[in-house]
């Protein structure tokens, strides 16, 4: 995405929470924090396209995509939470409750929450009755107990758990895949994709949000956090989910090499059902960028450990 793209989309996810003059100031200078520093914001990049390749109304396009944004972030906020995983750092910057405090993070989050929610309304109705009442289901089912929170949850209480390498994607599933899945296949089902189609887009998703969350595993392992941009070293210094940790450095990189392959089996299927959506290729392009360089950190930390 070019510069000036990248630059309305921030000012987008700016725009669309906007502040009142008399919101408390503690408050609004902690949304400030959070709205100032939005990340990558591929999540509204990616429906975008996928509106268009659906050919859906771009405005919801937007209100969907920051919509999904704010539901990551404000899960970032509570996730950094000393209650939670404890972070100082993320996006290269204090996390909110450092600086702002705990109180303040936890209602920016429910804020981002709850505009997440008028934005996510506003895009889906008009859909159609049925695609509509699809969508919803779909989104109450994947940010709800089925989906992020019983991730969060599973993550929580990892240690009282078996630990295995099932338990630690199931976790995954839950905290990871249900996002991507929000961003894939949500505006399938509101663009009346066939069944076909919508089969593909979840597999995707899974295939994708494993494949990133053992990237970001790896990350926790090998990285420093000037490297990574966050606090490292979290998962096992907090007994948390991770697949390097859970069956190895080794085998999580075959993991990952094998989704990163089921995914591009899956991918060129549906693009042949539905070329405009052949954009998630330069999006797996991206994927396997970062793969590389996470395989690439294992081989290294490998021979420095057998010398």
């Amino acid at each position: 995405m070019n510069d000036v793209n990248q630059k309305n989309l921030r000012d987008t996810f700016t725009a669309y929470l906007p502040l009142p003059a008399d919101t408390e100031s503690h408050l609004k200078a902690a949304l400030e924090r959070v709205l100032h520093n939005p990340g990558s914001l591929v999540r509204p990049q990616i429906v975008r396209k996928m509106f268009a390749a659906y050919g859906l109304p771009a405005q919801q396009a937007t209100e969907l995509g920051i919509a999904l944004e704010y539901f990551h972030t404000a899960s970032l906020l509570l996730d950094d939470l000393p209650c939670m995983d404890d972070a100082i750092e993320r996006r290269s910057a204090l996390c909110i409750h450092i600086e702002f405090g705990e109180a303040e993070a936890i209602l920016a989050a429910l804020a981002l929450v709850n505009r997440a929610y008028g934005l996510t309304w506003r895009a889906v109705s008009g859909c159609g009755q049925g695609r509509e009442a699809h969508a919803l289901a779909y989104i109450e089912q994947y940010l709800g107990v089925g989906g992020l929170l019983n991730g969060q949850s599973m993550d929580l209480n990892y240690p009282s758990l078996s630990r295995d390498h099932k338990t630690t994607e199931q976790t995954a599933m839950g905290k990871t895949v249900s996002l991507i899945r929000l961003t894939l296949t949500l505006p399938g089902i509101l663009g009346d994709a066939s069944a076909a189609e919508l089969q593909l887009l979840e597999r995707v998703a899974i295939c994708w949000g494993l494949s990133y969350q053992i990237v970001d595993d790896l990350k926790d392992v090998l990285q420093s956090p000037a490297e990574s941009g966050k606090t490292v070293s979290r998962d096992i210094s907090l007994g948390r989910p991770n697949i390097a940790l859970a069956i190895g450095i080794a085998d999580a990189v075959e993991r990952l090499t094998r989704l990163i392959s089921i995914g591009d089996w899956m991918l060129r299927r549906l693009v042949g059902l539905r070329p405009g959506v052949a954009f998630l290729q330069d999006l797996r392009g991206q994927l396997n960028q970062e793969a590389a360089e996470m395989i690439a950190n294992a081989c290294e930390s490998s021979v420095q450990g057998a010398a």
